[in-house]
């Protein structure tokens, strides 16, 4: 039956569409003449930043998107996606450089101080730096660092000896923060905060190592003692001296506004660079994000990483896995009750919150790789999974099997073994394979733990590029590849697995 549409329905729905269309041409032409302007606009801000807290008090009426890189913020601008970004005035130049499109949008704002971020109860580092500080104050160093990096925009590491002879010093760093202060430029990390963090272990006498990580996840990283430091121009707010120890202030960063520059008066839209066609565009982006610099060295490792997350994720995983079930089919309550709450937990934890609370909470004082950590985190998570499709696989076998092998004389685990357990895997292999496709695109999410994957070194390749296509394009298909080769890898091993030559119903003498 078709219900007639009123005439009062049409009139709604005009208005409605009336209204988008308004709005979207308003949209459209208002131009941004300062900072003043973004009153009601979009504003695209880095996540956990000092932008974001001073975005919202500022512009109370604006919509203000938080995003976890550089790069998505420059990517969302030229999308559409934001009509605006706060961000650090003196990284600008690298954006502007590589996005003839983008200009500064008045003034800079505002100033603040960055310092680095020690446990609160590590004072005895904090001084030393602080000591350290003043030093290369007094000395000169610093003043030749701020013009080395910041007035003359070199991008050579100077030579810093250190003799090495005292142990390590962990510094928690985003590598993608750009020029000046820490770019990865052939394969190594450079700028200026990446100097004075080699200063300092130089004056210690430690080996400097460098974990890179999110930048929401550093002030977690340096309270659970899982680095010594923050060096990643971390700004002083109140908020955070209730979390970590800072240091004295090494330098005063600006923060300004910037925005497309169609999107600006006087500015004329830029200049309009020449169209090429697709395949010169593709061999260009190719050149520029996997050629140039041996950036293709990163997304190696980057696949390395993944690949052996994956496997021994799926192995320890398929091993738990079966004894949780083991444990759920128990008819010991001590037994199946424990298994029933770890599956219950298990698969109703978002795997990222429980990957930071394994790194961050049980081996908080614990020092250990992030990739054994990301293997028992995602193993622990399809155990739980693995644990209900060998259960259902099991139980749908017909009790007849069973006592069809003990009455021609098997035992119950030989029963077990050579009846139920071979229909059971042709049955639950379909299922068993989706969750490992699950478990391998899950492990994107491991740079949360410093865990350089291939996701990461997407993003570590885009901030130097503010290519976003290629290099996401580049990663999916990667990721493709690999859940491809390993599911032909799992469908050898099931046409392997002939479960009737496997079926001997001989009984015994």
């Amino acid at each position: 039956m078709i219900k007639r549409v009123s005439f009062k329905h049409l009139w709604l729905l005009s208005v409605v569409v009336l209204s988008v269309m308004i709005g979207s041409t308003l949209h459209a032409t208002t131009k941004l003449v300062s900072p003043d302007d973004l009153k009601e606009k979009r504003i695209g801000v880095l996540l956990g930043t000092i932008y974001d807290g001073y975005s919202t008090k500022t512009y109370p009426k604006a919509t203000i998107l938080q995003y976890k890189t550089k790069s998505d913020i420059v990517l969302a601008l030229k999308t559409d996606k934001i009509d605006a970004s706060i961000y650090t005035y003196e990284s600008l130049p690298e954006i502007f450089q590589s996005n003839d499109d983008i200009g500064l949008l008045g003034k800079p704002l505002f100033s603040f101080p960055i310092a680095l971020g020690f446990n609160k109860q590590n004072d005895t580092l904090r001084e030393k730096f602080n000591n350290f500080l003043r030093e290369i104050k007094k000395n000169g160093v610093h003043d030749e660092m701020i013009s080395r990096w910041i007035t003359n925009g070199e991008v050579t590491m100077p030579e810093i000896k250190n003799s090495k002879k005292n142990g390590t010093l962990t510094a928690g760093i985003v590598s993608d923060k750009g020029l000046p202060f820490m770019i990865l430029k052939n394969n190594q990390l450079a700028g200026f905060d990446v100097e004075l963090a080699e200063r300092f272990a130089a004056y210690l006498g430690k080996e400097l190592k460098m974990v890179d990580m999110e930048f929401g996840g550093l002030i977690p990283a340096v309270a659970s003692n899982k680095i010594d430091f923050i060096a990643s121009t971390l700004m002083i707010t109140e908020e955070r001296k209730k979390l970590i120890g800072f240091s004295d202030e090494y330098y005063n960063l600006h923060a300004a506004a910037f925005a497309l520059k169609k999107n600006m008066p006087g500015s004329g839209g830029g200049a309009t660079a020449p169209s090429l066609s697709f395949y010169r565009s593709v061999a260009n982006s190719f050149r520029s994000n996997i050629i140039e610099e041996d950036r293709w060295k990163i997304i190696l490792d980057g696949l390395k990483t993944t690949v052996t997350i994956s496997v021994l994720a799926t192995i320890f995983g398929t091993l738990l896995g079966s004894l949780v079930c083991f444990m759920r089919m128990s008819k010991n309550v001590m037994l199946s009750l424990p298994a029933k709450v770890y599956i219950s937990i298990l698969r109703g934890t978002p795997v990222l919150v429980f990957l930071m609370l394994i790194f961050y909470v049980v081996f908080a004082s614990v020092s250990i790789d992030p990739v054994l950590v990301a293997v028992l985190a995602f193993g622990m998570n399809f155990a739980a999974y693995a644990a209900e499709i060998f259960r259902s696989g099991i139980e749908g076998i017909e009790k007849g099997q069973t006592e069809a092998g003990i009455s021609l004389g098997f035992n119950k685990v030989k029963t077990f073994l050579f009846i139920v357990l071979p229909q059971t895997i042709r049955r639950i292999f379909p299922v068993f394979k989706g969750e490992f496709i699950s478990l391998v695109k899950m492990t994107s999410i491991v740079g949360y733990i410093a865990v350089q994957d291939l996701t990461k070194a997407s993003d570590i390749i885009r901030s130097r590029t503010f290519d976003a296509f290629f290099p996401l394009i580049m990663v999916a298909i990667l990721y493709f590849l690999i859940s491809w080769f390993l599911l032909l890898l799992l469908e050898l091993i099931e046409r392997k697995i002939d479960p009737k030559s496997k079926i001997k119903l001989v009984p015994k003498a």
